[in-house]
Formats: structure tokens, sequence, C-alpha cells
């Protein structure tokens, strides 16, 4: 998929006060040429500033299980993972990020299946849940 279809897709998702500011942004910028890093850069620019994506990021490398069900876990953890790519776009990283926030018992459980990445691991720990 191309630039141009990621900020098209983008551009259709976005409601209510992302959706006006699109059409704002429109008037400034020509959405036929905007390239998908350029557009993620004016949408983290204005819904999620540095401090907001300074405790994001902290959030999620503290992030653990504990009496979150696997679902709301994996939940919070691929939102997180939108702010830390440095860890998410090594798959053995974020793998190891994963698990490591896992609740013990669950932890042990998928270790025993030795998942071979983040997709196997989640299911592997819904299967244990």
């Amino acid at each position: 998929m191309g630039d141009g279809d990621r900020v098209r897709c983008a551009v259709y998702m976005l409601r209510d006060d992302a959706s006006l500011w699109c059409e704002g942004a429109a008037h400034a910028v020509n959405l036929a040429t905007l390239t998908w890093d350029r557009f993620k850069e004016m949408f983290y620019g204005k819904f999620f500033p540095a401090d907001v994506r300074s405790r994001l990021t902290r959030e999620f490398m503290s992030l653990r299980q504990g009496d979150s069900s696997v679902a709301e876990f994996i939940h919070k953890f691929d939102r997180g993972c939108h702010f830390v790519p440095l860890i998410t776009r090594d798959a053995r990283q974020k793998l190891r990020h994963f698990m490591d926030g896992l609740r013990p018992t669950n932890r042990r459980d998928v270790m025993l299946m030795r998942p071979a990445g983040y997709d196997e691991a989640t299911s592997c720990a819904f299967q244990e849940e």
C-alpha cells in the first residue's frame, strides 16, 4: 500500500475532532501528495503532544498484566506499541517485552509453548487463560 492510499484510509477513518482537524489541514496541505510519515507527524503533533507521548511511552515501558485479563493486557500493549517503535519494530524485543509483562503464571505457560513471535505468543496467552 502506498503513502497516498494510507493517508486516504486514515482520513476516511477519522471521526469527531480528528475529522474536523483534517478538513482544516486539507486547506494548508495537499492530501493527495502528503506522505504517510508527514501525515503521522502532523496527526501525532496535534493529538499527542510530546508530553503525552512521553507519558504513554513510560506507561508502555512499565506495562504489566497484573489483574487484567489477557485481552485487556494485549489491548493496552498494542496501543502502546505506536509510541515505542524502537522496541516494537524489532520482533524479538517486542516478544520479550510482551512476555515480561505477562503475569508470572501466564508467562510460564506461554513460554512452555515456545512462541516464535508476538502473534503466536498472544494466541498462546489466550489459550492459557
